[in-house]
């Protein structure tokens, strides 16, 4: 696999390339012809208009087939921006995208340069010369969103603050939240973060939904929990999200999962639970509904969360109401040693029943295993092999471990030491490397975040 900078290229194989930008962003391309200008709107493709001939967006993923482009299309435009309208992409992770050919193999991957504060960034073209196809890297910025990327490639757009049909100021609208309408010649479509962004509705009396909350916990005996503004604003831009897709979705279709908003706003987890709802008309409406089954009650009364957030975003004429309720516990450092010590006990606990002796925690190891989880996190994968190609063995012999054999359990989801433990031990494989005899250290690495919510790393060494 190539590692592009801007300006490098690479020959693309035959066949179909998928191009992923894993984060907190929106995909969008444009199809053009040597002169770098759309034939139409039908070349815009973004997640309002996810299609073109040869070429499709899902979620963070580019599908792309040189073949099946219209005539006369010798370009694809790949650019980005942020999920969350109003967002400068500096205070994003820079975006990685990566392509890979029609069998999933790594054809190259382009780190591009942190950018200022554009709102979208160009991030590599597609484009053929003679009967091939190559892959440039790019790295050109816009600060004025969707609406002057388009415009410089021929897209006729016009920004309207009051779109034709929108309410008056002070009522209802139709359409998505968090969305600006952009008139083509052509085609209507809705570009996100364009002029006229509307935010979701903010719960109107959070004091009173914090009472309701309470209540409800303390009824349970559990303590009460804190707003807290980095988890509304989470909320926010993830009920928004629901509203406009018009489906309750852990992630949206924008590849953004509700744990990634989280983090995204601020605020590192040690445990994180949510209420995605439809339906309830007000806190106390959308509490009770919350009562009703076991596990959402379970969630409610919870007695480790000590933060809470919540919004609602409607649906146009619809009227669907569509809540996101977030709970949680910050990360601190003694959270993360009681966390990581938790896993070591329960894992020495299963040794000991199986008549083995207890693994020694071994620093070097504990190292490289967080640093494998953080990694998973950032970089937005799940596998023993992280995207740079390393393995378990390389991870801690980075780490400087001395360890002769290494062996690795990862895992994401779990809320808990037990939850995952427990999940490692009812997998062959996992629970051989938790069993196994010829293994006398252990390391344990956790982060939250990413699209899973969490991620465990457990590195044996022997």
């Amino acid at each position: 696999m190539r590692e592009l900078v801007p300006g490098g290229n690479v020959p693309l194989p035959g066949g179909v390339v998928t191009v992923r930008v894993p984060g907190p962003f929106d995909v969008s391309a444009l199809v053009t012809d040597d002169g770098g200008r759309v034939r139409d709107d039908g070349d815009f493709v973004f997640y309002n208009q996810p299609s073109a001939p040869g070429i499709a967006l899902r979620g963070d993923t580019l599908r792309v087939d040189p073949a099946g482009l219209r005539a006369g299309a010798t370009r694809v435009t790949v650019a980005v921006s942020p999920a969350e309208p109003g967002t400068p992409l500096s205070a994003l992770p820079p975006p990685a995208p990566q392509v890979t050919d029609a069998q999933g193999r790594p054809v190259a991957r382009f780190a591009a340069p942190r950018p200022g504060e554009e709102t979208v960034l160009l991030l590599a073209e597609l484009y053929r010369r003679g009967d091939r196809w190559k892959l440039r890297a790019l790295g050109q910025g816009y600060a004025d969103g969707l609406a002057g990327l388009a415009r410089d490639f021929g897209v006729d757009v016009t920004d309207d603050a009051t779109p034709p049909g929108a309410a008056a100021p002070g009522t209802a609208a139709p359409g998505p939240p968090d969305t600006a309408a952009l008139g083509f010649s052509s085609a209507a479509a809705v570009v996100p973060g364009g002029q006229g962004f509307r935010a979701p509705a903010p719960v109107p009396d959070p004091e009173g939904f914090l009472a309701v909350v309470n209540s409800a916990r303390a009824a349970a005996g559990s303590p009460p929990v804190a707003l807290d503004a980095r988890l509304m604003s989470a909320a926010r831009a993830h009920a928004g999200a629901m509203a406009a897709a018009g489906r309750l979705s852990i992630e949206s279709r924008d590849g953004v999962s509700v744990h990634q908003r989280v983090v995204t706003a601020g605020y590192a987890y040690l445990t994180v639970g949510e209420h995605l709802v439809s339906g309830p008309r007000s806190p106390a409406e959308f509490v009770a509904y919350c009562l009703r089954t076991e596990q959402a009650r379970r969630t409610l009364h919870d007695t480790g969360y000590v933060h809470a957030g919540l919004a609602y975003a409607a649906r146009g004429p619809s009227g669907d109401t569509f809540w996101t309720a977030l709970w949680a516990t910050p990360l601190t450092p003694e959270g993360l040693r009681r966390t990581v010590t938790d896993v070591v006990d329960l894992t020495n606990r299963e040794r000991a029943a199986a008549g083995l002796p207890p693994l020694a925690v071994d620093p070097l190891l504990t190292t490289a295993a967080q640093a494998h989880s953080a990694d998973m996190v950032a970089r937005d994968f799940y596998s023993h092999t992280s995207p740079d190609g390393r393995r378990p063995g390389d991870r801690a012999a980075a780490a400087g471990s001395p360890r002769r054999s290494v062996g690795e359990n990862i895992a994401c989801g779990q809320r808990s030491p037990a939850e995952v433990v427990r999940g490692w031990m009812n997998s062959p494989g996992h629970r051989a490397n938790i069993l196994g005899p010829g293994f006398t250290h252990i390391g344990v690495g956790f982060a939250g975040g990413g699209r899973s919510g969490t991620y465990w790393t457990q590195l044996f060494g022997g």
